[in-house]
């Protein structure tokens, strides 16, 4: 009796596969909309990573990625919502799949995955989830970037010798700064702080650099990330 009812069960299922159509219909102008718009929605994506950008190293191809990993995640979309067997099939050969690439800043995964989201909302046909929630993120993003620029970390580094230490801590007083590392080296040293300033306010560079015994000052960019 049990066995009848599996086998009527599994009947049931093979059935109701059987009887769905191969491929679902999908327009040529659905999917040429689908694509124009998640390129567009990915271009927006590509101007906002430029212009929020506070990295050290802008990476060009890697906002190009943003807006091809838009348009790619539509076509993926499209093309599983067609038929629930094609579908399976390619969760499965995604599955697979491992991107090795390091990501070094944590927005840039933001970025991308609101190219992905972007993609799907797109390839599944809800245009204004995909458009009125990039216009959200994108003003979230704008909004506390600009709250960031206000406050800038740079890294100072100088080289100076032992006689100008007192010097060199004077000037630093002036600042807003935090030890990163101190070597000695002999009669020579070498200090790394961090320093926080508004602007393009540098002129205290000068003013380190001409403090007697210094050797040389360096300020870089620095994303929060050091290791000594």
């Amino acid at each position: 009796m049990d066995t009848t009812n599996t086998i009527n069960f599994q009947d049931i299922i093979k059935k109701s596969v059987l009887k769905m159509d191969q491929f679902a219909s999908i327009s040529i102008i659905d999917t040429i909309i689908g694509l124009v718009l998640s390129g567009l929605l990915g271009l927006f994506i590509y101007y906002i990573y430029k212009k929020t950008f506070r990295g050290v190293v802008y990476t060009h191809t890697f906002n190009i990625t943003l807006v091809a990993m838009a348009m790619l995640t539509c076509l993926i979309i499209m093309t599983i919502s067609t038929n629930i067997v094609l579908s399976l099939g390619m969760v499965g050969a995604l599955s697979i799949v491992r991107f090795r690439t390091a990501i070094k800043d944590p927005l840039d995964i933001v970025f991308m995955f609101w190219s992905i989201s972007v993609g799907i909302a797109t390839g599944a046909g809800v245009y204004p989830v995909s458009v009125l929630g990039s216009l959200v993120v994108a003003a979230v993003i704008v909004v506390l970037s600009k709250r960031q620029m206000k406050d800038v970390a740079y890294l100072l580094i100088i080289n100076y010798h032992d006689q100008a230490n007192d010097g060199v801590k004077y000037q630093l007083n002036k600042l807003k700064y935090a030890l990163k590392s101190k070597t000695v080296h002999k009669e020579m040293v070498e200090l790394i702080v961090e320093v926080k300033i508004k602007g393009d306010n540098t002129a205290f560079v000068q003013d380190i650099s001409e403090v007697e015994g210094v050797k040389n000052v360096s300020l870089v960019s620095y994303d929060g990330d050091y290791a000594p």
